[in-house]
Order: structure tokens, then C-alpha cells, then sequence
């Protein structure tokens, strides 16, 4: 993905120094970059404007899937220079979750700096009059694009803090908006998604910059409003309601089939070797060392049926590895390369929030779109109870393994109340509910 060139280097040093919240020191919002910006946004700035929303929101990436993979128990990350991926993350002896670590302070200020960079550039094109360089369709098109991504960068953090909140409103770096509950902080980015929704409908035919392969099939207003569909629905997953949710998918690129290459389809995070680029961070060899790899915790092979295809989302190492009293043989394969795309939200997902859904409304529904999934995985069909409480256990299982490593399994049991169930490797080992919020944020 080769976003980074020219102006873009320029543009991503006023935006990604811009930041978040009160997170760290900011640039000079009135710097002349800036200021020159929001005189006169021309047609060649914007891609790279969007294209620094496309880097920054790639930022600590590992650190968020390592956050949500390793509490939720689905491997372990080990690391030679900091023992807090297996203390702190793990609630190993007596360490609990520190509010001034990177675990925290580091994907919470890269997915605050994306909401930033793409507040900014909403002020760029708000500005004087653009109608000489775009027409309304296409800054209609601009503002559904940059509204959806800051919704989901909210979400993101949201997912970390959980009842402690989010800050919904910091638009206005000078003037924060107060942190917000997690029910306010859900209805506030669902009505993000809306206010976007709308933009996109009145979008056009062709966004005026072009997009990475990642959103492949999603680079149009139209389509791309059926990913935005794709993310409301899973913020009304989280909230409960299944009316809205099975409205949303309905409006989504939900595609109710097994084939593996539907599963798939969704937008990703793209990743290249280019020097102005990114590599994939979730990725390490099989046979990486204990100075860094994802190990996967064992209950994840030994908990799976019997000839479940998702069990190659892990590899057998050659030996097992061990570290601070963990250990398992099998390690995180879902990427094969350093350049392997990361997928943001896909089919698969969305048919099992349909499943989910469909419990209260449709069991039957809800056993067929279970059927499609344990079908693409290579299990028989589900032969269990349709009451309510059976099909939430068969879908939180079928969302273990569809969706491994990619950030759901923590937050799908405690939506559900069951972190408890989640197994401890060592027996002072604690499984935490939510990260503090960041001690910047009280500064």
C-alpha cells in the first residue's frame, strides 16, 4: 500500500502530531500547515489527508489485539524486554492493570489521534467555500468516510475501558467534551454511524481519493456505506439490540453462504516492506522465541470438536516454549507474512451477529446461520437445544474460533457476564474486566 509519498509526508507530520485528548503535547493547532489547510483544501491534498487517516489508524495496532487476545485467554504474548505482557495483562500474583503503561497510553492515544486527524480534516472541508474544487456529493462522500472511521476508533477504545467510558465529544482540542458512560458512549457512536450513513447515501458515485486493497469492493460511497451498516451493526450487537442489529446487516454486505472466500470479505488493514509503510504486528514465525511470539493458549485445542478446520489459526511448533510459568506448543498462525492484511470486519462476523440476533427473534434462523459457519469449519450441522440459553453458548463458541485473535473473545463474555468461565493458567492469575482510564486523561 503505497499511500506515503510527496505531500502525504508533510501531511502526516501535522496530523499524527496533532494527537488526541490530553494524551501528550500537541503541535500548534494553528501552525501555518494547518492554517494553510483550512484556507484551501485543494483536490491533491485530500488524498493524503485521508491517507494519514489510513496510517495513524493502524498505530498500536499489537498492542490492542494483545490487550484483548491475551485477557480474553486466547494466547500468550511473550516478551523478553517486558514482563508486563504476562504479569500485568494476566493479573499474574499481584500485578493488576497499571493506568500510565503502554498497553494502555499507547492504543488509546494512536486511535484518539485518528479521530483527531479526521476532525481536522471535517474542518478543512467545512471551511470557506469548497464548491471550486468539490461538489457537494463528493464532501458528502469525504464526511460519511472520515464520520464512520471515527466512530470505529471510538469503539475501539471503548472496547478497552468498557464502563469506565470514553471521551465522545473532542472535536475541540481546547475544549473537551466530559467522559461518557458506556451505554452514552454506544448510543454517541452509533449516531456517529448514522450521521455518516446519510453523508455516503448522498455520496455519489466515486469518493475524490482512492483507497488501499484493503477496501477492495468497499470504494465507492454505496459499498462503502454497507461496511459502515456492517460496523453499526456490531455496536447494536454490544448494546442488545437485536431489531437494530438485523436492520443494519440487512443494509450490510452480509452474504448468508459458507464459501470461504465469502467468510472473508470485509474490509482489512493493509500492511507493506515500504519504507514509508507498515508491517503487519500481529505477525511471528511459528518458531519465533520467547524474545517475542504469540502462543496460543491451550484450551483453544483442547476445548475445539473434533475436525474444526479454524484449527490452523494455530501452528504445531517444533517444541513447546515456556515463560514466567506459561506454556504452550502451538503458536498464532493466522498471518503467513509481515505484509499480510488484517481484517477490520468481514462476512464471517456478520453472520454470526445474525445468529446472535435471531436467538430472541428466529431460532431457527439463528440455527441456520449457525450451520453455515460450523458447515465452513467442516463440523456437522448443530443438533443441540434451540433455547435461548444453548444458542448463546453455541454462538460464543462458534465466535471463539471463527474470530480468534482478532479481538472479540474477551469482550463477547463479559457482554455476557462469563469472564468468569474464561481459564486461568496460574492460580493467582486474574482476569480483568476493563483498563483504567489512562492517568494523561486526569492531568
Amino acid at each position: 500500500m503505497k499511500l506515503y509519498k510527496n505531500k502525504f509526508l508533510l501531511c502526516s507530520l501535522v496530523l499524527l502530531g496533532l494527537g488526541s485528548c490530553q494524551v501528550q503535547e500537541f503541535s500548534d493547532l494553528n501552525s501555518p500547515e494547518v492554517e494553510a489547510f483550512q484556507e484551501n483544501i485543494t483536490r491533491g491534498d485530500l488524498p493524503d489527508l485521508v491517507g494519514g487517516i489510513l496510517y495513524s489508524s493502524r498505530v498500536n495496532l499489537g498492542n490492542y489485539f494483545d490487550d484483548t487476545g491475551v485477557i480474553g485467554r486466547e494466547f500468550f504474548r511473550f516478551s523478553a524486554s517486558d514482563p508486563r505482557l504476562t504479569g500485568d495483562l494476566l493479573g499474574g500474583g499481584t500485578n493488576t492493570l497499571d493506568n500510565n503503561t503502554f498497553y494502555i497510553t499507547n492504543p488509546w492515544a494512536a486511535r484518539y489521534r485518528t479521530v483527531k486527524n479526521a476532525n481536522l480534516i471535517l474542518g478543512f472541508i467545512d471551511g470557506p467555500d469548497q464548491s471550486d474544487q468539490f461538489s457537494d456529493e463528493e464532501l458528502n462522500a469525504t464526511k460519511g468516510f472520515l464520520k464512520t472511521f471515527i466512530a470505529y476508533e471510538l469503539l475501539l477504545n471503548l472496547n478497552l475501558t468498557d464502563e469506565n467510558g470514553i471521551r465522545l465529544d473532542v472535536a475541540d482540542e481546547q475544549n473537551l467534551g466530559p467522559f461518557v458512560s458506556k451505554s452514552e458512549a454506544l448510543s454517541g457512536i452509533r449516531t456517529i454511524l448514522e450521521d455518516a450513513a446519510t453523508d455516503l447515501g448522498n455520496g455519489g458515485d466515486a469518493f475524490p481519493f482512492f483507497l488501499p486493497s484493503g477496501f477492495d469492493g468497499f470504494d465507492t460511497p454505496a459499498t462503502f456505506l454497507e461496511a459502515n451498516q456492517a460496523i453499526a451493526a456490531r455496536v447494536a450487537t454490544y448494546q442488545g439490540d437485536a431489531a437494530a442489529t438485523l436492520s443494519f446487516l440487512e443494509n450490510s454486505f452480509m452474504n448468508l453462504t459458507s464459501a470461504q472466500d465469502d467468510l472473508s470479505t470485509g474490509l482489512y488493514y493493509n500492511f507493506s516492506e515500504d519504507q514509508t509503510d507498515a508491517l503487519n504486528p500481529m505477525y511471528f514465525p511459528v518458531e519465533a522465541t520467547a524474545a517475542g511470539a504469540r502462543i496460543a493458549q491451550p484450551t483453544f485445542l483442547s476445548d475445539a470438536e473434533a475436525g474444526d478446520n479454524r484449527l490452523s489459526k494455530v501452528a504445531e511448533r517444533s517444541e513447546p516454549l515456556t515463560q514466567d510459568g506459561l506454556t504452550g506448543g502451538y503458536a498464532v498462525a493466522l498471518y503467513k507474512t509481515d505484509t499480510d492484511p488484517i481484517p477490520m470486519i468481514r462476512n464471517e462476523e456478520l453472520i454470526l451477529m445474525y445468529a446472535e440476533a435471531n436467538i430472541t427473534v428466529d431460532p431457527i434462523e439463528a440455527v441456520a446461520a449457525i450451520d453455515l459457519i460450523r458447515e465452513s469449519a467442516g463440523l456437522p450441522a448443530y443438533t443441540g437445544n434451540t433455547d435461548a440459553a444453548s444458542l448463546i453458548d453455541e454462538v460464543l463458541n462458534q465466535r471463539r474460533y471463527s474470530l480468534y485473535a482478532e479481538g472479540h473473545r474477551w469482550i463477547d463474555m463479559r457482554r455476557y457476564g462469563r469472564l468468569d468461565e474464561l481459564p486461568k493458567d496460574r492460580p493467582e492469575d486474574d482476569v480483568w474486566t476493563m483498563f483504567p482510564i489512562p492517568l494523561t486523561e486526569n492531568q
